[in-house]
């Protein structure tokens, strides 16, 4: 008895209230204003709302799929204003569109029931759920009866998207529908206030919004969780003040984006995937190219006006510091105010982008007149490029131009940094040889975006000259093969000796078995999927948690289970679950973790006594997009915390999040678990992410997922062609910046392969880099189901899936979740009692941070 973390009372705890509190307060942080013409904050004179979209009601509070969160209750737009005191006017509409949903839904739950009943395996029916998720219907046109006298009209757009599958650019997903369009051009011409809300989690196509006459505001309010509502009635009437910044480029046009024809579903080939973008992602291709965007990377109104001014540029060492001040120019709002350094790096042998990011900050809430100077810093050696030839970053002589600014579009070179010759910052070794021909873009002869006085800011820029001598050049070793410990005495090891220092890790590696080992790499899953546990949830020990570490030692060697629950809007857990007096759990009085809508007609459980009932309600917090629209690094590390200590409430040891994959297309169906365009920033982000669930005991996070999992159709058998400097200076640079700056217990793995190998058997990416250039220290993981098992396709894939052999072989410890086969794989793989030990030897050190 008494295995059960959760809790036994039914009612919203202290923690829940607490909890939700503080998203509120943060939260708005991460909505960005990116239209006013002064009609945002409602003012006192607003007492009716004529509320209208298709997330007035049905709003979304985070994305589909593992990223979802059961949260109790989630507050909706309507209630959030109603709340706040204020009157809707629109409830006939609202009604009408209700039952159009309510419709929708019946159909698709009934359809998913039948493909239950007809194929005899629920596991069909659920991937069917979990990659064709149900979305609400479009939209019924407003009816001039219907648009009441009202002092305002607010309409949400709401988009969802979700594990398993990609967005399309169609209306109705990337493009707003006809029906939504004709009714913004309605409320534009019937109310002299009109703001336009997009409850969504990436880009959509805002052409419609910017050329309506009449709207007066467009605020993206992105997924805030499950307290959306009250932070959207906050910032709508002034409480709270929307101080967001965008993380991705939004275009002018879909098709502005670089290989936009040929992104995933897009060319019909979701077998392979060219990255031909090679460096030129995001910002760094709209700049480089000459692409003006509609908004621009880091772009975000105010309530109010900044004046922002360089005070000076100094570089001590290799340490360049720029002190920036920002002034509150309104007479009337405070607000926070963005800064940010970006460096413009000198062509030579390589190719740069017209500019990086290199640092930011954020100022304090200003109130009108207030000033705050700001104090970036950036290193030099970080304005190192990756030279395949030399399989080093180097520094080629000329100047560096530093930019500063408050987005990618709208920047002033304030200083320069002279490097008189050829500097190596790091010599590495080649890795991630392509297999293929792939013809990168390059930016020569195309014209840059520039702006007037650009060339004289330049001429006339201060110059700083790099000392000689000042960047040493690092370089990297490489472990070789292992070595097998031995340990011969008859007394047994238990990882309590250990602990106590009675023994070493080495003594108890020694002792253990091939067979041991290799059920300890393995999770615990091992019924098989659609036998014992659903994808995602297969936690022995927190109901609704992803998956457990293996217990079969807990006895004899005091080596207990990790528990693993996904992310990363918060924990995903079964809200509230039965057992009966032997602790057997009751599925038939327990939620589903997965709101699946398909009927289970399996027996029945046989109860022993009496029941109890217990409770793991969490909170949803903002997606990762949106808490990367904050900025502000205390902020997210606050919502890690808050995160954490739910993990430590609840039995959970390690999150299965942050996601930081790179935003590399805006129909990424997944981009709302992502944070940024940018590596350095999403790997900034991550760090704070991390710091802020570390602070708990035995909770750590899990980043994820390494890497290039850039796209979700057929994402478990893409192939990812990519240059080994594209992979370094992008889709790994985030997973570096994490790893050195927060050093998080655990890495995820990706399902797709990497230049023809699998991520999870990749030896280059989860050893030689990870751990060797690095220095990660932790557990890396598979992803659930990399090995196979879960797909229900009817299709032979070109590619086939990873072993669990290769994984311990290359350094990725842990398979989940885990299966029979997998760890007869190991066994009969011959993989080595040694390499095995290497493995044990990192969930050991794993398991004694988080169970001791």
């Amino acid at each position: 008895m008494g295995i059960w973390r959760a809790s036994k009372v039914a009612e919203m705890s202290a923690r829940e209230k607490a909890h939700m509190e503080k998203v509120r307060k943060f939260a708005a942080e991460g909505m960005v204003l990116l239209e006013n013409d002064g009609t945002l904050p409602l003012g006192d004179g607003v007492k009716k709302i004529a509320l209208f979209g298709n997330g007035a009601r049905h709003m979304i509070k985070g994305g589909k799929g593992s990223g979802d969160v059961n949260s109790r209750s989630v507050v909706g737009i309507e209630q959030g204003i109603k709340e706040a005191g204020y009157e809707i006017v629109s409830g006939v509409w609202l009604d009408g569109y209700d039952k159009i949903c309510v419709d929708s839904r019946a159909k698709y739950d009934e359809h998913i029931q039948e493909m239950v009943k007809s194929t005899g395996n629920p596991m069909v029916a659920f991937m069917e759920y979990f990659n064709n998720p149900y979305h609400d219907p479009d939209v019924q046109e407003i009816a001039d009866g219907e648009m009441e006298d009202a002092d305002a009209a607010v309409y949400v757009i709401a988009r969802d998207s979700g594990e398993g599958r990609d967005r399309k650019p169609v209306a109705g997903d990337y493009e707003l529908t006809d029906n939504e369009k004709k009714n913004i051009e309605k409320l534009a011409a019937r109310y002299d206030k009109f703001v336009v809300a997009l409850n969504v989690g990436g880009v959509i196509d805002t052409k419609a919004l910017r050329s309506t006459n009449g709207v007066g505001a467009v605020l993206l309010m992105s997924q805030a969780g499950n307290v959306i509502g009250t932070v959207f009635a906050d910032v709508l009437f002034g409480k709270s003040m929307p101080t967001g910044h965008l993380a991705m480029t939004w275009a002018e046009n879909y098709s502005d984006y670089p290989a936009y024809d040929t992104f995933s579903s897009q060319n019909g080939d979701v077998d392979d995937e060219y990255y031909k973008e090679g460096i030129y992602v995001g910002y760094r291709y709209f700049d480089s190219f000459g692409k003006k965007p509609a908004y621009s990377f880091g772009y975000g109104l105010s309530y109010t006006d900044f004046e922002i001014c360089t005070k000076e540029v100094t570089l001590d060492g290799e340490v360049v510091t720029a002190k920036v001040s920002v002034k509150n120019t309104g007479s009337k709002f405070s607000g926070k105010q963005l800064v940010q350094l970006y460096v413009s790096a000198p062509d030579g042998k390589l190719e740069k982008p017209v500019k990086e990011l290199k640092a930011f900050a954020k100022t304090k809430e200003l109130a009108p007149g207030e000033e705050e100077v700001l104090t970036l810093k950036a290193k030099a050696s970080e304005f190192a490029s990756y030279d395949e030839e030399s399989a080093s970053y180097i520094l080629e002589p000329g100047k560096y131009f530093i930019r500063i600014g408050e987005n990618a579009g709208c920047t002033h070179v304030v200083a320069a940094v002279e490097v008189t010759s050829l500097i190596t910052t790091y010599k590495l070794s080649n890795r991630f040889e392509i297999d293929t021909k792939l013809e990168e873009l390059s930016a020569k002869g195309a014209k840059a975006l520039t702006y007037d006085g650009e060339e004289d800011e330049k001429a006339s820029a201060r110059v700083l000259t790099l000392a000689d001598g000042v960047i040493k050049t690092v370089t990297a070793e490489y472990e070789g093969e292992p070595v097998e410990l031995k340990n011969d005495s008859a007394e047994k090891v238990t990882l309590a000796d250990v602990k106590a220092g009675k023994a070493t890790l080495d003594d108890l590696l020694g002792q253990l078995t091939r067979e041991e080992m290799a059920d300890l790499c393995v999770g615990t899953a091992r019924g098989g999927f659609g036998q014992t546990s659903v994808i995602g949830t297969a936690s022995a020990v927190v109901p609704g948690a992803a998956g457990d570490t293996s217990s079969k030692m807990a006895d004899d060697r005091g080596v207990h289970n990790l528990v693993l629950a996904d992310g990363p809007a918060g924990l995903r857990l079964t809200p509230y679950f039965a057992v009966d007096e032997e602790d057997k759990f009751i599925p038939e009085l327990s939620a589903m973790a997965f709101d699946f809508p398909g009927k289970d007609e399996g027996p029945k459980t046989d109860i022993k006594g009496e029941v109890t009932k217990y409770y793991q309600y969490c909170t949803a917090i903002p997606i990762a997009t949106m808490l990367a629209q904050t900025w502000n690094m205390d902020v997210i590390e606050e919502a890690g915390d808050l995160v954490g200590a739910e993990m430590e409430e609840l039995g959970v040891n390690l999150w299965l999040a942050p996601g930081m994959n790179i935003q590399k297309n805006p129909l990424c169906g997944r981009n709302f678990e992502y944070y940024s365009e940018d590596p350095f920033y999403a790997g900034m982000c991550a760090a704070a992410d991390t710091k802020g669930v570390q602070k708990h005991k035995g909770c750590g996070t899990t980043i994820k997922h390494f890497a290039c999992n850039n796209q979700e159709d057929n994402r478990m058998h893409t192939n990812a062609h990519v240059s080994e400097r594209a992979l370094r200076e992008i889709y790994l640079k985030g997973f570096e910046v994490a790893v050195k700056e927060s050093q998080p217990l655990s890495i995820m793995t990706s399902y797709n392969l990497i230049n023809g190998k699998h991520a999870a058997n990749n030896y280059d990416l989860l050893t030689a880099v990870c751990r060797n250039e690095w220095g990660f220290k932790g557990v890396v993981m598979t992803d659930w189901g990399t090995t196979g098992g879960i797909e229900m396709e009817q299709r032979k894939f070109k590619y086939g899936s990873s072993n669990a052999a290769d994984c311990v072989r290359t350094g990725n410890d842990l398979t989940m979740p885990g299966s029979d086969a997998d760890v007869q794989n190991i066994l009969d793989a011959g993989v080595t009692r040694a390499e095995l030990q290497s493995c044990a030897r990192r969930i050991l050190n794993c398991v004694l941070k988080c169970r001791y």
